[in-house]
């Protein structure tokens, strides 16, 4: 990829700092306006996480109507609702059929390129960023990690934007009349998302709500014994449910799977509920699910299996039999009930129906597969340009929202960039916002 000079000292039209999905389809929609843009990123390589998304299968967006879809972006809903606008499901589909990319909705009604994988997509988007039908194209400066502005002061009204880098060759200083930051959040910071520019904004007065681990994993409190540790992490509990009532209204409840971990629980119905779990403990200092090992079964059929004669068979083996409870079912018993719940069949039944797994801590930041928190929407215009830094526009998942995996995440960082380089493009040419008075 293209690598800046040392030293830049013409005033550029645009700058996109961050090369993820959100930076891109910014600096797409600055290139399809006619505006030469150059894109900074840390890393050696664009679209890093991009890529490790798409390892499992590449889930782009969601099938689902517009009303549930919105509703899974919770409070901040309205906000996403009105980017997704300008470049839904839908649009995010045919954008990526124009690269060649063909999409299909999967059982789950999730979204993903018929090969399923990301690298094609992006390589035939860099190739079209690189090479448009019209335009100079995107120039792109890798091992740039943006350092703030220079003097640590941003700019009035109407005035360039002088920012600073660190790149391999040396510090280096580029002006430009607008600016589209796409940094990402505070997750997985080995592929560039790593909350640094925290600071940077806070430093010109910019509210940022903290960045807290979404989509994330748990520990357990007290803590799983040697014995479940060392036997079941790494284990899936399959064909389970769990439920949530974090007392403020917001209840939680679905089918599905989740893993245990040595220290404690992550995986998919983990994550559908961990905001709720994650604020709980934020409140309380700790989170509580309902866990539901046979969630097919009537409790009153559990009991009755439970209850009905064994012989000379040992429990364990009359629990597999009548209800198919073994494994990692029959082990998370042992590990969260007294003994004697065992030798009490309506206990032990409902405990099979509802076992309590209390949770201490949400796992570190960079181990969750999203960020909650970020720039608050409230210091934003509709067309994502900060109010008090003119010219300086967010997107992706840097912004103040969070949602379950699903296709949500990749959907939002799109359309947030969609709306940034729109918003960014009609500034450029006098037509954007302004800052308020």
């Amino acid at each position: 990829m293209t690598q800046a000079s040392p030293s830049l000292s013409s005033t550029l039209p645009v700058v996109v700092i961050g090369g993820g999905p959100a930076g891109l389809m910014a600096a797409q929609q600055l290139v399809q306006a006619g505006h030469a843009v150059h894109v900074f990123d840390a890393m050696p390589s664009v679209g890093r996480k991009f890529l490790l998304a798409g390892k499992g299968g590449l889930n782009l967006t969601h099938s689902e109507g517009p009303d549930t879809f919105s509703g899974r972006y919770g409070a901040r809903r309205a906000a996403i609702e009105s980017v997704l606008q300008g470049f839904g499901p839908e649009a995010l589909r045919a954008w990526a059929l124009g690269l060649g990319i063909e999409t299909f909705v999967g059982t789950s009604g999730r979204v993903f390129p018929k090969d399923m994988k990301s690298a094609p997509l992006l390589r035939g988007w860099l190739q079209r960023l690189r090479h448009p039908a019209s335009s100079t194209g995107v120039v792109f400066h890798m091992r740039h990690r943006w350092l703030g502005w220079v003097g640590g002061v941003a700019p009035q009204q109407g005035k360039p934007h002088h920012l600073r880098f660190e790149s391999p060759e040396g510090p280096v200083e580029v002006a430009a009349s607008a600016v589209v930051l796409a940094l990402g959040g505070g997750s997985w910071s080995r592929l560039g998302s790593d909350g640094a520019w925290v600071p940077l904004l806070a430093q010109q007065g910019v509210a940022v709500a903290p960045l807290q681990p979404a989509n994330c994993g748990f520990d357990v409190k007290p803590g799983w014994t040697e014995f479940f540790s060392s036997r079941f992490a790494g284990q899936p509990f399959k064909s389970v449910a769990i439920s949530v009532d974090d007392g403020q209204g917001n209840v939680f409840s679905r089918k599905g799977e989740f893993v245990a971990t040595a220290t404690g629980v992550e995986g998919s119905l983990v994550y559908a509920a961990s905001s709720l779990l994650r604020d709980a403990i934020a409140r309380q200092g700790q989170a509580r699910f309902t866990l539901d090992l046979l969630p097919d079964m009537a409790p009153e059929r559990v009991l009755a299996e439970v209850q009905h004669p064994r012989g000379t068979r040992s429990l364990a083996s009359h629990l597999k039999s009548r209800l198919r409870l073994d494994g990692i079912k029959s082990a998370i018993l042992h590990e969260l009930l007294p003994k004697d719940a065992f030798h009490d069949a309506t206990q032990l039944a409902a405990a099979i129906k509802g076992l309590t797994i209390t949770l201490g801590a949400a796992r570190p930041l960079d181990e969750a597969i999203s960020t909650a928190g970020g720039v608050l929407f409230e210091v934003l215009t509709p067309a994502l340009m900060l109010e008090q830094l003119p010219g300086v526009f967010c997107a992706g998942e840097m912004l103040d929202w969070e949602a379950p995996t699903g296709g949500y995440l990749l959907q939002a960082s799109f359309a947030t960039g969609y709306c940034a380089g729109q918003g960014a493009a009609q500034y450029l040419t006098g037509r954007g916002p302004k800052a308020p008075p």
